[in-house]
């Protein structure tokens, strides 16, 4: 992941010369799928900001997407299934479901924030939420879990973001 930030950074490294510059490419990478909140914290660290302003824009740039996703991912998939265009990347998107599916479906609740909140390459806010979506769980507990979930990945990755990253690199 940090070879993906470091592109991200290098790509949109002109914005950090401006006025929060740093701060909105933080905010910009925690919404993105993929990388999300823990490409956010670990871009933070790099660009060298503060810890704690880098852990409220990275929560809620995480965070920002979930509603969106948990209340129109279905349909929005569903749609695209529909348009030849569009139909791999909502098979893609399917098979990130089944893959990951049983995981959250064998304990529900639990399941999810477990699942948004253990930072392993494949799992995250976006991916759970598409598989709660898509397997209609209640969206405000799916909310809540989603959110609960961050907020675990967000103090793991702080430690690792900026501790063992800052201690390694100096």
């Amino acid at each position: 992941m940090e070879k993906i930030v470091k592109a991200f950074i290098g790509i949109f490294g002109g914005i950090t010369g401006t006025v929060l510059g740093k701060e909105i490419l933080v905010f910009i990478i925690s919404l993105m799928p993929i990388l999300e909140l823990r490409g956010g914290l670990l871009a933070a660290s790099l660009l060298g900001l503060d810890p704690l302003p880098s852990y409220i824009i990275s929560v809620i740039g995480n965070i920002l997407p979930v509603p969106f996703i948990l209340w129109f991912m279905a349909s929005i998939l569903k749609w695209m299934k529909s348009r030849k265009k569009l139909k791999k990347i909502a098979d893609w998107l399917d098979k990130k479901v089944e893959k990951n599916k049983e995981k959250i479906e064998k304990f529900g609740f639990w399941g999810l924030v477990l699942f948004v909140g253990i930072p392993l390459p494949g799992t995250g806010a976006w991916t759970g939420c598409l598989v709660a979506s898509v397997l209609e769980m209640d969206k405000k507990k799916s909310f809540i879990a989603a959110m609960i979930g961050v907020f675990m990945a967000s103090i793991i990755m702080m430690f690792l973001s900026f501790g063992l990253l800052r201690g390694i690199t100096g």
